[in-house]
């Protein structure tokens, strides 16, 4: 038995799927599975109920994702430890696993050049997952910490760090219409031709919120998982779109863009770290959040 059919198991019990926990573990799924037949071997017990399609875990399999939860933290807390005794000199190494819900991505550089100013050993991976993969992947170890909404009630009991909020501004091009406008109502902008975020993003479920509070249900021309994807419209496709207002300054995209404020309602969001709650807490996440504490607040203006 060894780790990586452990992280293969979480991801499996997440994903639900071979195919996706295969994406997610960037390995194929013949390799997946072969590994996952080879820890039922070892263990001599069935892990997984088997047919044409996954169709969920055995009790045996229970109790041992239970227990591989349970190593897969040790494991971490373990690398973070002996990454301090690597160089001294420099400080801290070892890799941070990030996951970030869409909208904060332009944000993440702010965080992790603060981080590498002081240890510029540690080695950082950012994923792009919606509010609720951030959550399954923290309870199972595969991301260390989390960059979301903090008004979600489903993380309470976890450790937060508040980062900055989050304000909603709709995108045109210089040449629309209501280019030169100090302000928009939630109402006028559900009359223009938007792209989105995808529905399981919570930012698209914000938004859609604040859409029904004014009122009105527009439907999106197009929908994305990509912030970038949806600059590259607004640009290119001359469509309006919703994203928080730091995005023009941070992502360097001024030049034939307006971010005209949204109003009625007004609408705002804390974002910030989420973590797991380790014990011993990991040297790792813990120079994250000296990192974090060092440039937060970040306002809107992408301090």
């Amino acid at each position: 038995m060894d780790i990586r059919q452990l992280q293969y198991l979480s991801a499996l019990a997440r994903e639900e799927n071979f195919t996706r926990a295969a994406a997610a573990c960037n390995v194929s799924q013949p390799t997946m599975s072969g590994r996952i037949r080879q820890l039922e071997l070892e263990l001599r017990a069935p892990i997984v109920v088997r047919g044409k399609r996954y169709q969920g875990l055995t009790e045996e399999g229970r109790q041992v994702l239970k227990w591989a939860h349970t190593i897969l933290k040790s494991w971490q807390t373990m690398q973070d430890e002996l990454g301090r005794f690597k160089n001294d000199n420099i400080g801290l190494s070892g890799r941070l696993l990030l996951g970030g819900i869409p909208s904060s991505l332009p944000m993440i550089p702010l965080l992790t050049r603060q981080l590498r100013l002081k240890h510029p050993d540690i080695e950082v991976t950012v994923l792009t997952r919606s509010s609720e993969d951030i959550l399954r992947a923290l309870a199972d170890f595969t991301i260390d910490v989390g960059v979301t909404y903090l008004d979600n009630g489903k993380i309470d009991g976890l450790p937060i760090f508040p980062l900055y909020t989050e304000r909603y501004c709709l995108f045109v091009c210089e040449t629309h219409p209501l280019a030169d406008r100090e302000t928009v109502t939630w109402r006028e902008a559900s009359k223009q031709m938007l792209c989105l975020l995808t529905p399981n993003m919570q930012n698209r479920r914000i938004i859609d919120r604040a859409f029904k509070s004014a009122h009105c249900h527009p439907t999106p021309l197009l929908e994305t998982d990509s912030v970038i994807n949806l600059c590259s419209n607004v640009r290119l496709m001359e469509l309006a779109s919703i994203m928080p207002q730091f995005i023009l300054k941070v992502m360097g995209i001024g030049s034939g863009f307006r971010a005209i404020p949204l109003v009625k309602p007004q609408v705002e969001n804390s974002i910030g770290l989420v973590f797991t709650d380790r014990d011993p807490p990991s040297p790792l996440i813990e120079a994250l959040r000296a990192a974090a504490k060092a440039i937060a607040p970040i306002d809107f203006n992408g301090r």
